[in-house]
């Protein structure tokens, strides 16, 4: 089947799509919309939903309720076969039997491309994923890293609107996942091919996605660029998913100001809270400076525990007339110690207000 390409639509668009599960709903009420160039993540803890979102996408799973449209055209009730979609899945799934190149070229001979215009395609796939000199190699000779980039040459030698990548560094050791992070974005980049990538590895993340999706019991918890949704959560999990945070307790007098145990404290970025309603204050510990020199007052503490982390100390420390806690980070020259008194301060922009 052709499918016509429209630009003027958004490239993915999930359509309050739910899928239940006996008494769980896997998925409730899920929409979104994805350009045609965007590295979508979608991140969350396991049982969020992510992995049966990313299959309603491939056609591996069908919905009980919603819509899926690629590039202009509703695929919903089409199997994965006959969708403009390619997956990695996170074991690779090769076939140990075929060189690289064959591997490479199956989806090719599987929709009728002809020989020489295959023999062709698998050299610049080959190319692309630096593995130029291997099509003549078995599966088995390959290392991890290598295993991974021949899946991502089969998976896009066949130009897919959409490739889908279900954990695919998640078998890899941290340097080599590292590394692999930056040979997906610059395939992505290069490709301009649309990525949907599932993982629960936050820094993952944030180092490849121009948009994170952050899913929980089914549902969208928050969906924007991952500098806004680390800096700025729409909520407290979100907050508390996406990295270490300090959380101060209070209550909006307006929609400015909040009276907590430490004072009242300026709030700039609220979420989804009215004044009298309890909030949750959220501060990032690379936001907290260790001086007075912020315009917001956050006290004094003392230290209660200090782990060296390499370029820095992740330090524990506690107010003790209001027993506020706070996670800092302070410069791995510092050297803190325990009981040690450090006064806070922050920017009123470093603070977001979210419903408790």
């Amino acid at each position: 089947m052709t499918m016509q390409i429209r630009t003027d639509l958004p490239h993915l668009a999930v359509t309050r799509v739910s899928k239940i599960y006996g008494a769980v709903a896997a998925l409730d009420d899920i929409s979104l919309s994805v350009g045609r160039e965007d590295y979508v993540v979608l991140l969350g803890p396991s049982g969020s939903g992510k992995t049966t979102l990313l299959s309603v996408v491939g056609g591996f799973t069908t919905p009980d309720t919603g819509s899926i449209r690629i590039a202009g055209n509703d695929v919903t009730a089409l199997p994965p076969a006959a969708r403009p979609t390619t997956t990695v899945f996170q074991d690779y799934a090769l076939f140990p039997h075929m060189s690289v190149s064959r591997n490479i070229a199956y989806g090719l001979v599987v929709r009728g491309i002809k020989p020489s215009q295959r023999r062709l395609r698998v050299a610049a796939a080959l190319d692309m994923v630096g593995l130029a000199d291997f099509g003549d190699r078995g599966v088995h000779e390959l290392s991890g890293g290598q295993r991974q980039r021949v899946a991502l040459a089969r998976a896009l030698v066949v130009e897919p609107e959409i490739l889908l990548l279900d954990e695919p560094l998640g078998a890899l050791d941290l340097n080599l996942r590292r590394q692999m992070q930056d040979e997906l974005l610059s395939l992505q980049r290069r490709t301009g091919t649309c990525f949907v990538h599932v993982t629960h590895d936050q820094e993952e993340a944030m180092a490849l996605a121009s948009l994170v999706v952050v899913m929980n019991k089914g549902k969208i918890e928050d969906i924007g660029p991952p500098q806004r949704v680390y800096a700025r959560p729409a909520t407290r999990f979100v907050a508390n998913f996406m990295g270490e945070s300090t959380e101060i307790s209070g209550r909006l007098a307006d929609q400015d100001n909040a009276a907590t145990a430490l004072g009242t404290i300026p709030v700039i970025n609220v979420w989804g809270a009215r004044a009298g309603e309890d909030v949750c204050i959220v501060i990032r510990p690379e936001n907290i400076r260790i001086d007075a020199t912020g315009s917001v007052s956050l006290g004094t503490v003392a230290v209660r525990d200090a782990l060296y982390q390499g370029a820095y100390y992740r330090v524990q420390a506690v107010q003790e007339t209001t027993g506020q806690g706070f996670i800092l980070r302070l410069p791995a020259s510092a050297l803190p110690q325990h009981g040690q008194a450090l006064t806070l301060s922050c920017a009123p922009s470093d603070l977001v207000a979210v419903p408790a």
